[in-house]
C-alpha cells in the first residue's frame, strides 16, 4: 500500500511540472502549415518550371527561329547526293532518277535555291532541266534569274546564253538585275561585243530603264571609246540630269 501511495504522488509531481513547462512555452512553429489555396500565385513568373517559362518572352518557337529558308530533310540528303556524285555522271544520272524525280515541288524548289546559294551551278542546271519537265511547271522569269545570275557570277557564260534563249522562248522578259550582272559577266570575261549584245536586247525591253546597267557599260567600256560613245548618248537622253564621268584622254585615249 505504501509503494502504490508513492508512486501515485510522484506520477502527479510529474505531470503538474510537465503542464507548467507548456503554459510557459508556447510553441512557435507549426508542425503542419496550411497548403496555400493557389500554389502558382506563390512562384515567380520568372523561374522556369521543369523548363517551361510561366510566359511567352517574345522569341519565336520551334521552326520559325530559321524562317522560310527552312530545308526538309529528304531535300538535304538529295543536295548531300548530288555534290557527293557530281563527278561520276553515271551515278549522278541515277541519282536524280530514283531521288530528285520523287521530291515534292517546294523540296525541289529549294533544292535548286540551295545549290545556287552553295554555287554549284553545275548541279543546279541539272536540277533545273528537271524542274522543267515536270507536270506542274510553268514558266516562272525568278526561276530563271536566279540561276542565270548564279551562273554570271561564275563565269559560265555559255550556260548564261543557253537559259537565256529557253527564257525568251518561254516569252519571258530579265528584269534590270538580270540584265546588269550578264552584262557584267561578259565584261569581266573580256566580250565586250557580246555585252553590247545584251544592252541592245536591254533596249527592247517593256520595263522602264534603270541607271545601273548603263553605268556597269559605261565603265567596262573605257578600253572602247566607240562603244562607250554609244552607250553615253542613249544614257543622256534617258538621264538627262545625271552626270557621266569621262576619264582624262591620256588614259584610254579619246572618248
Amino acid at each position: 500500500m505504501a509503494v502504490r501511495a508513492f508512486s501515485r504522488s510522484k506520477f502527479s509531481t510529474f505531470s503538474s511540472i510537465l503542464l507548467q513547462g507548456l503554459k510557459r512555452t508556447p510553441i512557435r512553429e507549426n508542425l503542419f502549415p496550411p497548403k496555400p489555396s493557389s500554389p502558382v500565385s506563390q512562384i515567380q513568373s520568372c523561374q522556369p518550371i521543369c523548363g517551361f517559362r510561366l510566359y511567352h518572352d517574345g522569341r519565336p518557337r520551334g521552326p520559325l527561329w530559321r524562317g522560310k529558308k527552312l530545308i526538309g530533310k529528304e531535300a538535304l540528303y538529295v543536295i548531300s547526293g548530288l555534290k557527293r556524285f557530281k563527278d561520276d555522271e553515271e551515278t549522278l544520272g541515277k541519282f536524280i532518277k530514283s531521288h530528285v524525280l520523287r521530291l515534292l515541288k517546294l523540296d525541289m524548289i529549294a533544292v535548286l535555291t540551295e545549290l545556287e546559294r552553295q554555287e554549284e551551278v553545275n548541279l543546279a542546271i541539272k536540277v533545273f532541266n528537271v524542274i522543267r519537265k515536270q507536270d506542274w511547271y510553268k514558266p516562272d522569269v525568278y526561276l530563271y534569274k536566279d540561276l542565270i545570275i548564279s551562273l554570271a557570277k561564275s563565269k559560265k557564260m555559255d550556260d548564261v546564253m543557253v537559259l537565256w534563249d529557253c527564257m525568251k522562248k518561254e516569252d519571258l522578259f530579265p528584269d534590270s538585275q538580270t540584265y546588269t550582272e550578264v552584262i557584267r559577266g561578259f565584261l569581266s570575261t573580256g566580250s565586250p561585243a557580246d555585252a553590247m549584245n545584251i544592252y541592245e536586247d536591254m533596249k527592247q525591253s517593256p520595263d522602264p530603264p534603270e541607271q545601273l546597267p548603263f553605268r556597269i557599260l559605261l565603265k567596262g567600256l573605257l578600253p572602247h571609246p566607240l562603244l562607250r560613245n554609244r552607250v553615253k548618248q542613249d544614257f543622256e537622253e534617258l538621264f538627262p540630269e545625271q552626270h557621266v564621268y569621262d576619264p582624262p584622254q591620256e588614259i584610254f585615249g579619246s572618248c
